[in-house]
């Protein structure tokens, strides 16, 4: 009977994400594209509408009831025909950190730090940061005692995002993500970097790629979308073949899709973080960000290689019947209650 809903519950899961995935352009980022993107004003007022509200509240039980379902009811991995893919599992942390190089070494040439919406000329001694990215890129190819590379990104990252406001900083939380993980698993001087590490160092490893990545699409969900509707529907404007809607003949006002197309990406970046049903999340999520490929070509695929290098992890990661439990790791949550000491009689 438990074998039965489970699998009931997977295909089930799986066509609800899909329909949800679907309908969206959550992959877009606006301010690659737009124009002055700064010069749209940010207004929460839009996220408290009825409707992209009510989306916001569905999005987050949605959220709560696919990891309940997923630790009750599910087998892991949930999806036993991709277990071939866990083979690769050794070899990870060096394909993350190629990701992650080619993406830095393609910025600093283009004359971008970390991001494709942040140019240099915006930034103090933007050219030595160009030259330090430059240099970090080429060192994570490399695949060479990395774990130096990683903590310097780490620090270099924030200190220059932060002079851009918190938004660019936590815009780009899924490089930080990325820096955590290969800070804890870097690849070693075996073949092709082979590591296989302890259960307690990888699930840590994992927690800090999956915030990292997930506060980004959080961020972005917001800042680019439901606290920022005139930038996306200036994105829309500009670029109509985004509402994949009206191809089927539905016909929703700009301000609906813009909600959809924000919640859609919070929903993304809550999955990521709750770990649930990793294959199932990376390949709903892939779609969207695969399918703007043919629109936005290049810009999008460099600047979006390290989330794929991120989806990769997770894929392969919760493909593995010994590292699938792990990537839905999170620390526990401890009360402590306080209670007053008897007297003494």
């Amino acid at each position: 009977m438990k074998v039965t809903l489970g699998r009931g519950a997977a295909v089930a899961g799986t066509a609800a994400a899909a329909l949800l995935a679907s309908p969206s352009p959550a992959s877009a980022h606006e301010k690659w594209f737009v124009d002055e993107p700064g010069s749209y004003p940010t207004d929460w007022a839009f996220a408290l509408r009825p409707v992209a509200f009510g989306l916001i509240l569905a999005v987050v039980l949605v959220t709560i009831v696919w990891r309940y379902v997923a630790l009750r009811y599910l087998p892991t991995p949930e999806l036993r025909p991709l277990r071939f893919i866990g083979r690769i599992v050794p070899y990870v942390p060096r394909l993350l950190a190629i990701h992650l190089g080619v993406s830095l070494l393609a910025a600093a040439v283009t004359g971008h730090f970390l991001t494709h919406d942040l140019k240099v000329e915006d930034l103090a001694g933007g050219s030595a940061l160009l030259l330090a990215e430059g240099a970090l890129g080429i060192w994570f190819i490399t695949g060479i005692r990395l774990r130096p590379a990683a903590l310097g990104l780490a620090v270099i990252g924030p200190l220059a995002l932060l002079l851009t406001g918190p938004v660019g900083l936590l815009s780009a939380m899924d490089l930080l993500g990325v820096a955590v993980f290969l800070a804890f698993v870097p690849p070693s001087d075996d073949t092709f970097g082979r590591v296989e590490p302890d259960a307690v160092t990888l699930r840590r490893a994992l927690l800090g790629l999956r915030l990292g990545a997930g506060g980004a699409l959080i961020t972005l969900a917001f800042a680019e979308k439901l606290a920022n509707p005139a930038l996306a529907r200036e994105t829309l404007h500009l670029f109509p073949q985004l509402d994949v809607f009206a191809l089927v003949g539905i016909h929703l006002s700009p301000d609906t899709f813009v909600a959809v197309a924000g919640a859609t990406e919070l929903l993304f970046g809550l999955l990521v973080i709750s770990g649930a049903l990793p294959q199932v999340a990376v390949l709903v999520a892939g779609i969207p960000f695969n399918a703007t490929l043919l629109l936005f070509g290049s810009t999008e695929l460099l600047g979006h290689l390290p989330v794929y290098g991120i989806f990769l992890t997770l894929l392969a990661y919760g493909s593995h019947e010994r590292t699938a439990a792990l990537v839905r790791w999170l620390p526990p949550v401890r009360t402590r209650l306080l209670r007053r000491p008897a007297l003494a009689s």
